[in-house]
């Protein structure tokens, strides 16, 4: 089959998934091309973001097939959850406490099935906090729904580990109640959801625990671990008791997996190798070993 290279251009595609079969329409300039698949044509997507098309020639070139090179936006207009009544999305909460030097910033994602979550805000209000300001955007096919909140009598961010925690499985628990589909996404739901996970993780193998330098005053503690109701209180009892100090946290509930990062410091400088491999060995037992007695290490 002889093959003839007939065009590079930059375009936006937009790609509808219909069962087995696609449907490609490609924009350029002023013009749209529509690609039905019944024309036989194929197409792959390089990790450069080259788009490759080929399809049958409709020139009288004489050439077989031709083949279109396009420089794509590559976007699926038409979502998994859309063609497939089982996908559930990935729900991520993320508390940061660094990102904003006067409020704590939460964002909270599932797909594109959130909206401006005043119920969760309400539950954060009865919890004694104040959302400064809640914003709502969409990325791809993921709305991201941000709150700024601070504590109401203090007006000041939240610095009380038990209050984070108490504040992400608040929006967990809303996740659960208002969208009871993410249960079998959450590590909640295996005991509060009406599905539990299929995916069992391997704690073991699941646990990831870094330290490494953030200036000369402090370090950057990584934690990517299995998730659990209270993980992060027994976290900062961990890091307390090898007398080191947490400054501040970004913590990451990504469905089944928590992936948190702490600033610590050791009287106000930055952990050496040693103290930290003590906190990494400490973090490590425990962690991989929630059954076990918290006071064994």
């Amino acid at each position: 089959m002889k093959i003839c290279s007939v065009g590079f251009f930059v375009c936006q595609v937009n790609v509808q998934l219909f069962t087995q079969k696609f449907v490609v329409s490609l924009a350029h300039g002023k013009s749209s091309i529509l690609f039905p698949s019944d024309r036989g044509f194929s197409f792959r997507v390089g990790s450069n973001k080259v788009f490759t098309i080929v399809l049958p020639c409709c020139s009288n070139c004489g050439i077989d097939h031709c083949r279109l090179f396009y420089t794509a936006n590559f976007d699926y207009s038409s979502q998994k959850s859309e063609l497939d009544a089982d996908y559930v999305p990935m729900p991520i909460v993320h508390i940061d406490q660094d990102s904003d030097s006067d409020a704590t910033m939460v964002q909270v994602s599932f797909g594109d099935r959130l909206g401006a979550l005043i119920d969760t805000m309400k539950s954060l209000k009865d919890l004694g906090l104040d959302v400064v300001k809640g914003t709502v955007s969409t990325e791809g096919a993921v709305t991201q729904t941000k709150f700024l909140i601070t504590r109401l009598e203090t007006g000041r961010k939240v610095e009380d580990p038990d209050l984070l925690e108490r504040i992400r499985l608040t929006i967990i628990n809303n996740l659960l109640k208002y969208h009871p589909e993410s249960s079998e996404r959450l590590a909640m739901g295996e005991a509060f959801g009406i599905k539990a996970p299929e995916k069992k993780l391997d704690v073991d193998i699941a646990t990831h625990i870094h330290v490494k330098d953030d200036g000369p005053t402090r370090s950057l503690l990584s934690i990517e671990t299995a998730d659990r109701p209270g993980l992060l209180l027994e976290v900062i009892k961990i890091v307390a008791d090898t007398n080191v100090t947490v400054e501040s946290a970004e913590i990451d509930t990504e469905g089944l997996v928590a992936k948190d990062k702490f600033h610590v410091s050791y009287r106000g400088a930055a952990l050496n190798s040693t103290l930290s491999q003590v906190l990494i060995n400490c973090l490590r037992y425990y962690l991989r070993r929630p059954e076990s007695d918290e006071d064994s290490y």
